[in-house]
């Protein structure tokens, strides 16, 4: 699917951390200055996930001997699972005029509409990306940035086996609660709240700029 705008969309169902992320960085690499950006739509089999300056202690306990991977996002350690949806933005960045702050606060306002769409008051935390609902994490947020180009994205818990969570300190808070939409009473399965989700991000990127090739100095 293209939103027609130089952006395709990709729903790939249940995909392996692993591959889907070998993926990501061999698109990032082939790409060039007319490649169309692409958001990806997926769950991963149970997995932890280390950004690349994670701290290991921050899995406390592994009952279930569930994988652990080392990602190249920024981050400490989370969970992705059945259940939950991740959408991952591969953007060329400086085509859209768009600075890495201006993408994670995009990321951010995407979710809280698609909750508020729920009828779910949710928020942004200072110093701590993601969203949150009452103090309560419910959106997740990594990002690389390579060559101008984006990749990693957002996860959000739909109805998500929250345990493991339990087992971590969830992006490197010690007991920070992780909620799921399904605890609201919302029953929409992770594709139907991936549509919902994809509408926002669809509407708040910037188009690509005329002179999509001049210089961006990317800033954190």
């Amino acid at each position: 699917m293209s939103d027609g705008g130089g952006l395709r969309v990709k729903r790939l169902g249940l995909t392996g951390y692993a591959p889907a992320l070998e993926a990501m960085r061999a698109f990032t690499a082939a790409r060039n200055a007319t490649t169309p950006d692409e958001i990806w739509l997926l769950e991963h089999p149970p997995v932890f996930t280390l950004g690349q300056a994670g701290d290991p202690s921050h899995l406390l306990q592994n009952p279930a001997a569930i994988p652990l991977a080392r990602a190249d996002r920024g981050g400490q350690i989370t969970y992705h699972g059945p259940g939950q949806l991740v959408a991952y933005l591969l953007i060329d960045l400086t085509r859209r005029r768009l600075k890495v702050r201006e993408l994670v606060r995009l990321m951010e306002e995407a979710i809280i509409v698609t909750l508020t769409s729920y009828s779910l008051a949710a928020e942004r935390k200072a110093g701590a990306p993601g969203v949150y609902i009452n103090g309560d994490k419910i959106g997740a947020l990594g990002l690389r940035v390579r060559n101008g180009c984006s990749y990693h994205g957002l996860s959000l818990n739909v109805n998500i086996e929250l345990t493991p969570f339990s087992w971590i300190d969830p992006c490197g808070y010690p007991g920070l609660k992780t909620v799921r939409l399904a605890d609201f009473g919302i029953a929409d399965d992770v594709a139907a709240v991936g549509e919902r989700l994809l509408a926002q991000l669809l509407r708040l990127l910037p188009p690509i700029a005329a002179s999509a090739h001049d210089p961006m100095k990317l800033s954190f």
